[in-house]
Parts: structure tokens; C-alpha cells; sequence
């Protein structure tokens, strides 16, 4: 008992002698000594850990969601004041109305070249799949050959370092002319230009193998398969997915270029349609799904990368 009492004085300050009222009952006592323990565990910083991480918590919170609000403010106030110095710029309110109208329906069929903008963005997609998937399909088994082998690598990169400036929209009178249609020539426009970064990275990842990996697969004598598979492939990785990252964005930027000169359905003929039609709240509106629809590609791509990039990769 007595070394309870002593534990008691420690924890609780010593305070002047007062008479205790007798009308001071037990439960009194107890609400006297938890705030007096409180005090000093405040004086004491016990509770300070604690109080530091919430207050982390909400500045991480913050800094996450505050700067992209403020950003897109700062769009929208921007596009106000335009509108407002241009008659013929609408308002973000104007379309926004259009756009809930556009999108209330993005699926309708009224003929061959008046349609929702659902189909002209799938219409799209569909061209990018298709030439993006064959980019992908010959450009990083090129971009592995040219890495492995130095005699590869001699003689196309002259050839690579040539052609990869070219303008997306100077390859499309190329595909119109071998082709003689306008679909094959947009589908021919995303390959050549998004096959390019496959090739470069994977190249620059097969390059950047370590020296000592190499040498245990000769000490091992690995099959050019067995290297291929079990030594590049794995350390590749994160170049390659990086190099399709980057070519899917090249991509949903050369369809809409070449769709607007080809014409058809399509997100890229619609906002030429449009600009004909002289309704530009329907080419702001085009302008942000086209925005968004490569925003969540890249974003999807991205996250695929991060699955399968190393730890010391990602640092």
C-alpha cells in the first residue's frame, strides 16, 4: 500500500495542502487525478509522437490534393477571363452544359459521319491498338537484337537516328499511297512513329545488362535462349515498359492528327467536323476526352511498369 501512495506522489504534482470538502466523493478524486496526469503527459511530450504523425498525415493529405485543385483553378479562372476578352471562346460554364449534353449520349447513330463521341473514341482506340500493338511487336525484338549485338547495332542506327525525326504526318501520304485507303494509312502513321522509343529502350536496356551477369552465362555456357529468358528479359523489363509508355502516348497523338486529314469516324475527325460545323464548345470538349482517354493510358502503363520494375530499378 505504502508503495502505491509513493507512486501516487510521483505521478501527481505536489500541489498545496487544501481541506477536502466533505462533500468530495471518490469519483471527484479520480477526474482530479486523470487531468493531473494529462498535464504531465503533455509537459512531458508523451502524447507528442502521436499529435506529430496525425499532423504529418494531413500535410502529406494536403500536398497530395491541394497543388491539382488549385492548378485546375487556376485553369478555369484563366479560361474565364479568356472567354470574357474573346466573344468567341465559350466559358467553362457555357461547356460544361455541352458537355453534359454530349456525354448524356455519347453512342447515338444518325449516319456514317454523325456519331456520338463514344464510337469516335473507340473508332480511335481501335487504330491505335492495332498500330501499337505491331509497333510493340516488331520494335522490341528489334530493340533485343540491336542491344545483344554490336554489328546490329551499327548498322541500324544510322537508319534510326535518321527516321526518328520524322513528322507523324509525313509518313501518311506513304500509307495512302501504298494502301489507297485512309484507315491501313493511319494504323501505318501510329507504327512507324510509335515503334521508335521500343527500340531505343529496350536497346538501352539490353546495353546496360551488368558486365559480371554476362559473364556468368558464358561460365555456364547458357544458350543464347537461356540468356535471352532468364538473364535480359528480367533486367530489361523496366526499360521496355518505359519504352511502351512512352510510345502510347506517341500514338494517341498521331491518330488525331492523321484522323483529322483522313476523315472517317474518329475522335481526331470529329473535332475537325465540328471545327466545320463552327461549334467550339464540341472541340473544347473533344479536347479534354482526348486528354483524359491518354492520361488514363499512360497512367494504366505506368502502373504496369511499377509491378514490374525492381526495387533497385525504382530508386
Amino acid at each position: 500500500m505504502s508503495a502505491v501512495m509513493k507512486n501516487l506522489a510521483e505521478t501527481v504534482p505536489l500541489q498545496p495542502t487544501v481541506p477536502r470538502p466533505a462533500s468530495l466523493d471518490a469519483q471527484q478524486v479520480t477526474v482530479q487525478i486523470a487531468a493531473s496526469e494529462k498535464r504531465r503527459r503533455i509537459r512531458e511530450g508523451v502524447d507528442a509522437p502521436k499529435q506529430r504523425g496525425q499532423q504529418s498525415s494531413v500535410r502529406r493529405i494536403l500536398l497530395a490534393t491541394l497543388p491539382p485543385i488549385l492548378g485546375i483553378a487556376f485553369m478555369v479562372l484563366l479560361w474565364e477571363i479568356v472567354a470574357l476578352k474573346s466573344s468567341g471562346i465559350p466559358s467553362p460554364g457555357v461547356t460544361l452544359t455541352e458537355a453534359i449534353k454530349v456525354f448524356s449520349d455519347p453512342f447515338y447513330r444518325k449516319g456514317p459521319n454523325d456519331q456520338g463521341i463514344g464510337w469516335n473514341l473507340l473508332a480511335s482506340l481501335q487504330r491505335v491498338g492495332l498500330g501499337f500493338g505491331m509497333a510493340a511487336a516488331v520494335g522490341i525484338p528489334l530493340g533485343f537484337l540491336i542491344g545483344r549485338f554490336r554489328f546490329l547495332s551499327g548498322m541500324f542506327g544510322p537508319i534510326i537516328s535518321i527516321l526518328k525525326p520524322v513528322s507523324p504526318l509525313a509518313w501518311l501520304p506513304i500509307g495512302l499511297l501504298v494502301f489507297k485507303a485512309a484507315n491501313p494509312a493511319s494504323i501505318w502513321a501510329i507504327f512507324i512513329c510509335s515503334i521508335w522509343p521500343m527500340i531505343i529502350n529496350t536497346a538501352v536496356g539490353v546495353q546496360r545488362v551488368p558486365q559480371d551477369y554476362m559473364n556468368v552465362a558464358r561460365v555456364l555456357n547458357l544458350s543464347e535462349w537461356k540468356i535471352l529468358t532468364k538473364i535480359l528479359f528480367p533486367s530489361v523489363l523496366p526499360y521496355m515498359l518505359t519504352g511502351v509508355r512512352l510510345s502510347i502516348g506517341t500514338a494517341w497523338l498521331v491518330i488525331v492528327a492523321a484522323e483529322m486529314l483522313t476523315g472517317g469516324v474518329g475522335i481526331g475527325f470529329w473535332v475537325w467536323d465540328e471545327w466545320n460545323n463552327l461549334n467550339v464548345p464540341h472541340i473544347i470538349i473533344a479536347i479534354f476526352a482526348i486528354g483524359m482517354v491518354g492520361l488514363i493510358l499512360e497512367q494504366g502503363l505506368v502502373a504496369l511498369a511499377k509491378a514490374f520494375t525492381y526495387e533497385e530499378v525504382k530508386g
